[in-house]
């Protein structure tokens, strides 16, 4: 076995793209899109608080159950796959209001049964999409 050790990738025909191909070999696939360019997990029970995260710069708690959180990058566009997780039985999704921003996104928590305002537990998102 070969061990490559690099500090940057660079694609040869075009420097921000890199084709992998699949284990079979019968497929290829962008690099940079399987990427993910966000991810956070936090807490919003109490203080509110990041416990862990990559390209996520601020939680605001801006109620009971209703958060934002900015993003460090911002992505090129607010058509980004918004991945969202949460350790308990709660209900957490983005915001109705149309609050997938390139530079930041709101979270509600609701009870699943009667829709009724609950801070999150442990909860994590990320995002797949593409950079500015």
């Amino acid at each position: 076995m070969s061990t490559i050790l690099v500090d940057n990738l660079t694609g040869k025909t075009s420097a921000g793209s890199i084709t992998v191909t699949s284990e079979g070999g019968a497929a290829t696939q962008s690099l940079q899109q399987g990427l993910a360019k966000h991810w956070v997990r936090f807490i919003g029970s109490g203080t509110a608080a990041i416990l862990d995260s990559l390209s996520a710069s601020s939680l605001t708690d801006n109620g009971t159950g209703d958060y934002t959180i900015a993003i460090t990058n911002n992505m090129n566009n607010a058509n980004y796959g918004l991945l969202i997780g949460e350790s308990d039985w709660r209900c957490i999704g983005a915001s109705g209001n149309g609050a997938l921003t390139t530079s930041d996104y709101d979270l509600l928590g609701r009870y699943p049964s009667d829709a009724t305002a609950l801070d999150a537990e442990v909860t994590s998102t990320g995002i797949h999409g593409d950079l500015a």
